[in-house]
């Protein structure tokens, strides 16, 4: 639930107010959190060739879904105002999403330099060729744990193959075992805005146990606590695992628990709090991201993997 009076929903507040941070965090969050996008910001979207999206479908599940386009192809008119000309590609839930009025969370993220800027609000207007978001919350987020990696090449164009998941097989466990970089959707429900944020460390940083659920580990940082203040309220999530080798995009949206200081976190180098993805479905999005990317180099503050 949103209180208009501050910054942060009623999840945010909760685990502010766990860590005895909730005063300093309210003055941050007025300092940091804008109705409208910088000009800095409106130029950094701007020269993005991808952007991140978390929606939410009829069935309230969450999705993270990928956009891509030469770069240009986010542009800001005016500073509460994105227009992305691309749609998503065929079979992404994402597209449903797009209607005005729907709320929706945009991450921009450029990788070879580690910069990452969000934008949230409600789409206010939507065509075959395009997507304008009138934008609600702005804010930035420091490089901490996001994987450097450069632009390499740009594959010809295919027609995208969706293949459903319906558990985790080899290929599905390879992927998500060897990643150093994901996207997380998540909301505090029909009250709030969606949110798209990235997750990273070194490769096996999210494990993955006998019966197909992900442990993720929650370092140290900003303090903001969107995501698990949004799973708090709202426990489902969707993620999006990119293959930056073929171009494949895994989706997958489910159910999620927190895990705040219980004896498993301890067992996380590193971690200062666990969450927990239960899949309920998915998809294989097959040659979705014509952007090829280098090898990653793994940022000097990735926490250690655990023994």
């Amino acid at each position: 639930m949103l209180n208009q009076t501050s910054p942060w929903h009623d999840g945010e507040r909760a685990l502010h107010g766990r860590l005895g941070i909730a005063e300093r965090m309210e003055a941050t969050g007025h300092h940091v959190i804008r109705s409208f996008m910088p000009d800095q910001h409106r130029g950094f979207f701007q020269q993005l060739p991808f952007i991140l999206a978390g929606s939410t479908d009829r069935q309230g599940r969450l999705w993270a879904s990928m956009l891509t386009g030469a770069p240009g192809f986010v542009t800001s008119p005016t500073p509460d105002r994105l227009e992305i000309a691309a749609v998503p590609v065929a079979g992404d839930p994402l597209a449903e999403a797009l209607v005005p009025g729907a709320p929706l969370g945009l991450l921009g993220i450029e990788l070879p330099t580690r910069r990452r800027n969000r934008a949230n609000g409600r789409v206010a207007a939507a065509a075959a060729d395009g997507v304008a978001l009138a934008v609600e919350q702005s804010f930035g987020n420091c490089p901490k744990y996001i994987v450097k990696r450069d632009y390499a090449a740009l594959a010809p164009q295919t027609p995208v193959r969706v293949e459903p998941v319906t558990g985790l097989d080899t290929e599905t466990r390879r992927l998500i075992g060897a990643a150093a970089t994901f996207f997380v959707a998540s909301s505090p429900g029909a009250d709030g805005l969606p949110d798209a944020s990235h997750r990273g460390g070194k490769p096996g940083f999210v494990a993955v146990d006998d019966r197909g659920a992900l442990s993720v580990p929650d370092y140290s940082g900003n303090l903001f606590f969107n995501t698990l203040g949004n799973m708090l309220i709202n426990p489902r999530a969707g993620l999006l695992f990119p293959d930056f080798a073929t171009g494949d995009l895994l989706q997958l949206t489910g159910a999620t628990e927190l895990d705040w200081d219980g004896p498993a976190v301890a067992s996380v180098p590193g971690a200062q709090h666990l969450w927990r993805f239960h899949p309920t479905g998915g998809q294989w999005l097959r040659g979705a991201l014509r952007l090829r990317f280098a090898q990653g180099e793994v940022s000097p503050f990735s926490p250690p993997l655990a023994a």
